[in-house]
Order: C-alpha cells, then structure tokens, then sequence
C-alpha cells in the first residue's frame, strides 16, 4: 500500500484543484498526474495509484486512459509483471503544444469557421449592415492572430510580432462610458 505524506498530499490536491478548472482534465486526472509525477522508481500500478488516491481500480482505469490519451503519462512496461505501470510525463512544452494544438486551436478554428460563415451569409444579405460587418473583420482579425500564435507555439516557432500589433488597435476598441 502506497501512502501520500502531506507534502505530496498537498501537490496532489492543489494540482487535482486546478485540473478540475481547466477544462481539459478531470479532479482526479490533476491528482493521477501529480502524484505519478512526483512518485520515483519503482513506477507506479493501477492497484497501487488507486490506493493512494482511496479510488477504485476501474475509476482510476478509465481516468488515466485520458491522461495517456493527452500524453500526460505513459506506460511503461515493467520486465517481470504483467501489471500495467505508469509514469508521468516531464517533457511540458510538448505536453502544452500538444494541449493546445488540440484543445485551443480547435476551438479558436470553430470561432474563425463561424465568422466565415456569418460574413458569406451577411453579403448574400441584400443590405450589408456596417456595424456587423465591422465586429466580424475585428473578431476575425483577432482571432487569426491567436490561430498564428497557437500554431506558432506548437511549432516551436516564435509568433511574428507584426500580428500582434496589428490586433492591439481592435482590442482597444472605442472607450466606454461609466455610468
């Protein structure tokens, strides 16, 4: 049987914590990976990670088939059992690149899709309404260059300041007004 100390107690709670807010990973995916990542060798088993975190086996199953899936940890075959064993991954700048290549990305690509869409539809419209036209250019400006900067990020290329610049203006926008 495996016990958490407090010290990792506290690392995998507060990483369980932030997991559940983040819209990628489960509570209990954040407190896998924690305590995988700071478990030395002997590398960890199923039975073992379950008993730790007091989860069954199946639940643990299926939540660190995600994190395999997300390259946050992997199997590793152990010479002499049969038993599946797992270790975290260190390697983070691939795991965000990974992250938000299919995570941000996706979604930054949907909103640009969308705006494509809602531009054909207002200029088969017969009267072009300014405005909208004007907050969809604005979106669609901003939302190439964050495309840019995630496919930069996940190339390991740096972004071209230039697209910034040009998006900052937009993003000031007009002042409001308080009441």
């Amino acid at each position: 049987m495996v016990e958490i100390d407090r010290t990792v107690g506290i690392f995998v709670d507060g990483v369980g914590a932030a997991a559940a807010t983040s819209g990628i990973l489960s509570q209990l995916q954040g407190r896998i990976f924690a305590l995988l990542y700071l478990h030395a060798a002997p590398l960890f088993a199923l039975e073992d990670i379950a008993a730790a975190l007091g989860q069954s086996k199946s639940n643990v199953s299926v939540n660190i088939r995600g994190l395999v899936d997300w390259h946050l940890v992997r199997r590793v075959p152990t010479p002499g059992s049969r038993r599946d064993h797992y270790e975290a991954a260190t390697g983070f700048w691939r795991v965000m690149q990974e992250i938000m290549e299919r995570r941000f990305r996706w979604t930054v690509r949907q909103v640009l899709a969308t705006i494509a869409d809602t531009e054909r539809a207002l200029a088969e419209a017969a009267a072009r309404e300014t405005f909208v036209t004007g907050r969809l250019a604005a979106l669609r400006v901003f939302f190439q260059a964050i495309d840019a900067g995630f496919g930069a990020f996940t190339q390991g290329k740096p972004l071209d300041p230039e697209r910034l610049q040009n998006v900052l203006p937009l993003a000031a926008g007009r002042p409001r007004s308080r009441r």
